[in-house]
């Protein structure tokens, strides 16, 4: 017989009748189905089990804390049971909740809660160390053994992170050398200082705004597909099966991430200055009125090259930091799909927190440098 929840009422009297199994499983479904019901229109309210054929203590609960409600609430019961082994059940499930207390949860203090946090902090520092031990000596197997680098998964994710970012990368860099472009025109021209425009644009796009932009629309993009890709595959055990049939996931999915990005990195930031500067010099001949090759000759006296080179050397150490830490947030992914956003959204902020700390340090090193 099917498990099945009749309701007949008659005057003021109500009766529920169950039927077939009654358990943990059908207790959402018929608490939803008796909430729906105004208890106190009736003065009466049977409650038939005299069909069921199965009754386990979590319905026996819950048939118990639905008859103290009615008491409760003034409403006189009937329950229908000519089975002892059902009787004998629902007396058993109402002996030892009375008997129950529920546990205080102790309220954590300032001190606590702090510690708490300080030594999750600390193993996932160590858990990102070990991350890091583990790609590190992968890579010096590599290069002992060239046959084992996967060329053509390094080939499809330099299209799927990289290549397939172009767009999104061109239309950002164009609009920031729009905006910078704009800006720096509007106080130049009160100076008569209109073509230091190309100055300010050259030194600025191509040491600092294009690789720090590359590199923030690459983590939104790039490291957060990492992260939920390689979660996806840790929740559905993929993963587990890879080592189970001899596949170092290190080794065809991990390195052929980071070795993609770091590799078009330096050419997406590239192609970033390219659109910087022609959104640079549009603004710089509607606004200044400095033509294509007024930008271009001044452009190339007033910029030295190692303000591109500068930029350029920067693309793969963001790379590694992006794919490194998008790559550890998926794997460090729980058995629950809450987890893999919690994850996605961390990759990002910690990547795009640690490419500007990267990028501070490189600023501190190439100006004691006289670079």
């Amino acid at each position: 017989m099917d498990a099945k929840l009749d309701i007949t009422h008659s005057g003021n009297e109500l009766t529920f009748i169950f039927r077939g199994e009654f358990s943990l499983y059908n207790i959402s479904g018929y608490e939803k189905k008796i909430n729906t019901l105004d208890l106190s229109s009736y003065t009466h309210i049977n409650i038939d089990i005299n069909t069921l054929t199965y009754l386990d203590t979590s319905a026996s609960i819950f048939l118990n804390i639905f008859m103290q409600k009615l008491n409760k609430n003034n409403i006189s019961y009937n329950l229908i049971c000519s089975s002892s082994e059902f009787l004998d059940t629902l007396n058993l499930a109402n002996k030892y909740a009375d008997k129950t207390t529920p546990v205080k949860q102790r309220k954590k203090n300032f001190l606590e809660n702090i510690g708490k946090e300080s030594f999750e902090n600390f193993m996932g520092l160590l858990d990102f160390f070990a991350f890091l031990g583990k790609l590190f000596s992968t890579k010096l197997n590599l290069i002992h053994n060239f046959k084992s680098i996967r060329y053509k998964e390094i080939a499809f994710e330099i299209n799927e992170s990289a290549i397939k970012a172009f767009g999104i990368i061109a239309l950002t860099s164009f609009l920031i050398g729009l905006v910078v472009a704009y800006q720096g025109a509007y106080q130049l021209k009160t100076y008569g200082a209109s073509i230091f425009i190309v100055d300010m644009l050259g030194i600025s796009i191509l040491r600092e705004l294009s690789p720090i932009i590359t590199a923030i629309v690459i983590a939104g993009r790039s490291g957060s597909a990492y992260t939920a890709q390689i979660g996806a595959m840790k929740i559905t055990e993929e993963l587990d099966a890879m080592r189970t049939m001899g596949f170092d996931p290190y080794l065809f999915l991990v390195l052929p991430r980071i070795i993609a990005l770091m590799i078009m990195m330096p050419i997406l930031i590239f192609f970033s200055d390219i659109m910087a500067m022609v959104g640079g010099m549009i603004v710089a001949n509607v606004d200044l009125d400095i033509t294509v090759n007024m930008f271009l000759d001044r452009f190339l006296i007033a910029i030295d090259i190692k303000h591109f080179y500068v930029g350029i050397f920067k693309g793969p150490f963001f790379a590694f930091l992006i794919a490194t830490i998008g790559i550890y947030r998926g794997m460090a992914v729980k058995d629950d799909t809450q987890s893999i956003g919690f994850n996605t959204t961390k990759s990002v902020v910690e990547s795009i927190f640690a490419v500007i700390m990267c990028d501070a340090v490189f600023s501190i090193i190439f100006t004691n440098l006289g670079i």
